[in-house]
């Protein structure tokens, strides 16, 4: 019996001595190692990510080793502190609507309307850019800002852009700094500034989302759409405010959202500072918008087209633009293109988008000359381009502003008829009913096209006439006045 049992004791005594051996000598400097990686993979992170050395393998070593990857925390407080103070609070208002209780008991509407929206401060002398939607109705502006309140004046407004320009009087405002679309990167992240809600000074964050989007929302003759889209948060109110990058410079300047409800849903947009900085400046200098063209309308290239205009559809990338319409004797004409060329770059810049196209033109002025390359067949071509304005001419064109103590108002040629503002109480156009920012079509069936015209009969006709147009509200109207 004590011979097994000291047979026992020497095994248990010698198989204990075997495996402290083993532990010591095979997995101690095993877990030693392992945890020295460890800290090494996590102090050299920064030299690794500098380098940018073998990244993808370190990285999945330390996923190996269950290291953290911790990215910085995302904090836009500097960015909302260096542009709140450049977004003011806009009050777009106007007189009532006319109701039918109103005709019913013999008089018109005494209510105003009142619409809010946002700007932005350009410059530090009282120039606030906004959305000229925010403001298009409007027969008197007022701007809030640091509690104050401001009687703002139109200096002009851009519906190809969805842009306006107003001046208030004071010095020393903070004006936004301006930053550059260009450099705005899809996945960026951006924070929109306004009032939405009539909540003053509301701050929202989100990404681009994309770039050159073409939606279709603006109503003129010419339009230029090239938005930056961003799922920042952005509702009614926060029109006209400003889309600033991290750093807080201005990068857009907010205009749409895409909603069934009225209510932000994912989707808003935003014009470029480039446009806007060019739009402003015109405005400014000019009263008007230099516009400059080509004579010629571009469409999207893609397998609809390419198929209507029997170009090439086995292609795996549609790249360029299409010429469809063309003025005869316009630049583009003149210069040899034709219905069906494939432009594929302006001024050695590629085009892919009928947004890109028109973005780029947007920036030109009419003289500028362009540099044109296009496909026809398998050949491609250049053509130099010289750009024009509206009516054809080479020259930039100024806003025309015509005063008459007669009528008691300003006049000036629009697309469509003659638009009167700054109305005098008591004035001829006043007492015959007319309102702030109307526009005439045409007087006795007559179409009007130019403010000497609406001058000219009003001073010589006696008698009862008829008068067509539209409103600030844009509304339709047809009024019957009387002139002794």
């Amino acid at each position: 019996m004590k011979t097994i049992l000291k047979t026992v004791l020497i095994a248990f005594v010698a198989g204990l001595a075997g495996a402290f051996t083993f532990y010591k000598y095979k997995i101690e400097p095993a877990l030693e190692n392992n945890i020295q990686a460890t800290h090494q993979l996590t102090s050299d992170r920064s030299i690794v990510n500098d380098n940018n050395d073998d990244l993808g393998e370190t990285l999945s070593l330390a996923d190996n080793f269950n290291t953290n990857i911790s990215l910085p925390p995302v904090d836009f407080s500097e960015a909302a502190t260096k542009a709140i103070p450049s977004v003011v609070y806009i009050n777009s208002i106007s007189k009532g609507v006319a109701t039918s209780w109103d005709w019913f008991f013999g008089g018109t509407s005494s209510q105003t309307q009142v619409s809010s929206g946002s700007g932005v401060i350009f410059t530090t002398d009282g120039y606030i850019v906004t959305n000229n939607h925010v403001v298009a109705s409007a027969e008197r502006i007022e701007i809030i800002y640091n509690k104050r309140n401001y009687a703002a004046e139109l200096v002009g407004t851009d519906p190809s852009t969805d842009l306006a320009v107003l001046k208030i009087e004071e010095n020393n405002l903070p004006a936004i700094k301006l930053g550059n679309a260009k450099n705005v990167q899809v996945g960026e992240w951006v924070i929109a500034v306004g009032n939405p809600f009539s909540l003053s000074s509301t701050v929202t964050a989100g990404i681009v989302s994309a770039k050159g989007r073409r939606i279709g929302i603006l109503e003129d003759k010419f339009p230029i759409e090239s938005f930056i889209q961003t799922d920042a948060a952005i509702n009614p109110g926060n029109s006209g405010g400003a889309l600033v990058n991290k750093s807080g410079e201005l990068v857009g300047i907010n205009t749409a959202i895409l909603s069934r409800t009225g209510s932000y849903t994912g989707y808003a947009f935003a014009v470029p500072v480039d446009i806007a900085k060019k739009v402003v400046d015109d405005l400014i200098k000019f009263g008007i918008v230099q516009k400059a063209l080509m004579g010629g309308n571009v469409i999207e290239y893609d397998y609809a087209t390419a198929k209507k205009y029997d170009l090439k559809t086995d292609l795996k990338q549609f790249n360029g633009v299409v010429l469809e319409k063309m003025e005869r004797e316009g630049p583009a004409a003149n210069a040899g293109l034709k219905p069906g060329d494939i432009i594929t770059k302006v001024n050695g810049a590629d085009i892919n988008s009928k947004s890109a196209f028109e973005e780029t033109l947007a920036y030109m002025y009419p003289g500028d000359k362009i540099s044109v390359t296009y496909l026809r067949g398998n050949k491609s071509e250049t053509a130099n381009i010289t750009l024009v304005n509206k009516n054809g001419g080479t020259e930039t064109i100024k806003r025309k502003i015509y005063s008459s103590s007669t009528l008691g108002a300003n006049l000036e040629a629009g697309d469509y008829g003659v638009k009167i503002f700054k109305l005098k109480p008591g004035g001829m156009l006043d007492q015959i009913g007319l309102s702030e920012n109307f526009t005439i079509y045409s007087i006795n069936r007559q179409r009007v096209e130019n403010p000497e015209e609406v001058i000219e009969f009003f001073e010589k006709f006696k008698g009862d006439g008829y008068l067509y147009g539209i409103n600030s509200n844009k509304q339709q109207l047809q009024l019957r006045f009387r002139l002794r």
